[in-house]
């Protein structure tokens, strides 16, 4: 929330069908993916933010987000399911387990200054579909580590854990430009 809220937006968390509601763009945090599927189901809030995804609701993934966001799973614990709306299909754990966790320099898009990317234990983007933009890959692995389709914002990293707001700046101009 600070991060989006130092880069020029207003926030309020969403945990009920009115605060969904209330949002013109959503973040959905790292974290554990089927945790976060757990909790949406739980708070009978899965069904609607995948209806308000699809009608057009703009979204940022990190990490786990990124997977809550992917159309597919390359290993999905059983019955996982996802939000959907890119057209990709994400490995969970793609860089390994928690003590892989690293840091690292990016090219993010077209930008000459490299953004600043934190991994913990994160995913990364297997396949991704002609329609959905790579914006950044690891230059270690060429693994692909961010996108963007349409109104849709993927990261395989954290960008709120650096005092870089430039990705968090994509994401509040992608939802007004949706308005």
């Amino acid at each position: 929330m600070r991060a989006v809220e130092q880069a020029g937006a207003d926030t309020i968390t969403v945990r009920r069908h009115s605060e969904l509601d209330a949002v013109d763009g959503l973040v959905i945090p790292g974290g554990e993916s089927s945790t976060l599927w757990r909790l949406a189901t739980a708070f009978e809030l899965f069904d609607p933010v995948a209806a308000r995804i699809k009608d057009g609701l703009p979204a940022f993934g990190s990490c786990a987000g990124m997977i809550m966001l992917a159309d597919r799973l390359a290993d999905g614990i059983a019955g996982q399911r996802t939000f959907g709306g890119i057209d990709m299909t994400v490995r969970r754990n793609a860089f390994g387990r928690q003590v892989d966790s690293f840091e690292t320099e990016i090219t993010f898009g077209s930008d000459p200054d490299p953004v600043h990317a934190v991994f913990i234990r994160a995913p990364a983007v297997e396949e991704a579909a002609e329609q959905v933009t790579v914006l950044a890959k690891d230059d270690r692995t060429g693994r692909i580590v961010a996108v963007r389709q349409g109104q849709l914002l993927a990261t395989a990293f954290h960008p709120e854990l650096t005092p870089d707001r430039r990705i968090h700046q994509l994401f509040i101009d992608i939802v007004r430009g949706n308005r």
